[in-house]
């Protein structure tokens, strides 16, 4: 379908203005999103070009089509064209981002693009990925174990053999030195996230079991992890 297929139905549209909230509200778009019927919708009013939902929306089954009514208003309309189920295969969308627009509109919308060009580009070489990893130990190397979990978990989900993350640990334990690997990494909620995979695979558990395990353990619920 396309968006003229349904645009006389926007106007019965949820609408839900996200302009201002702090913290994270994906979740909550995405619970009412999940209970949103086929053949209804939702309207996500921003102050910026919401291309981090777009994504997760899809993946439920949602088509979109946004319009920018002002400089700072973005109007994006999501019709539920069938009824998906959440896989868990896209967690923690860049939540700290919905904080720009607080300093500035304009900063809202250049860190969101930004982020597009940095994450969804095709011209990207590096799979995503591996590209995930460098995040993570560039995360490790600035002491933020919160963003370094959630690149481990995100690349687990997206089909990253545990196998590479072995390779990382050895070398962050190389690289950091065995001390530090000791008193800092090993104890942190990132070292916590990998020996759940590892000892979950180790009793034979299925990725899908694994990745249940992981949302549920160090997903936004996680105080260690989620992005305030």
């Amino acid at each position: 379908m396309s968006y003229s297929d349904w645009k006389d139905k926007v106007s019965d549209f949820k609408t839900i203005d996200v302009r201002g909230i702090q913290g994270n509200f994906f979740q909550g778009i995405k619970k009412q999103a999940m209970n949103t019927p086929v053949g209804e919708g939702l309207e996500i009013v921003q102050s910026f070009d919401p291309i981090p939902l777009y994504e997760v929306m899809e993946s439920l089954g949602f088509e979109a089509h946004t319009e920018q009514v002002a400089n700072n208003e973005f109007h994006a309309y999501f019709y539920r064209a069938e009824q998906k189920q959440d896989s868990g295969d896209i967690p923690m969308r860049p939540a700290a981002l919905t904080n720009m627009p607080l300093i500035d509109e304009e900063l809202g919308k250049v860190a969101v693009q930004f982020w597009d060009v940095t994450w969804n580009n095709e011209k990207r070489h590096l799979p995503y990925e591996i590209r995930l990893l460098l995040s993570l130990t560039n995360a490790v190397g600035a002491g933020r174990m919160r963003q370094a979990t959630r690149e481990l978990v995100k690349a687990y989900i997206h089909g990253l053999d545990s196998a590479a993350l072995d390779d990382v640990f050895e070398l962050l334990a190389w690289n950091q030195g065995i001390g530090y690997f000791s008193s800092e990494i090993a104890p942190s909620t990132l070292f916590k996230a990998y020996k759940t995979i590892k000892n979950m695979e180790s009793k034979g558990k299925s990725r899908n079991e694994i990745k249940t395990k992981l949302m549920a353990d160090f997903g936004e619920k996680n105080p260690d992890v989620k992005v305030i």
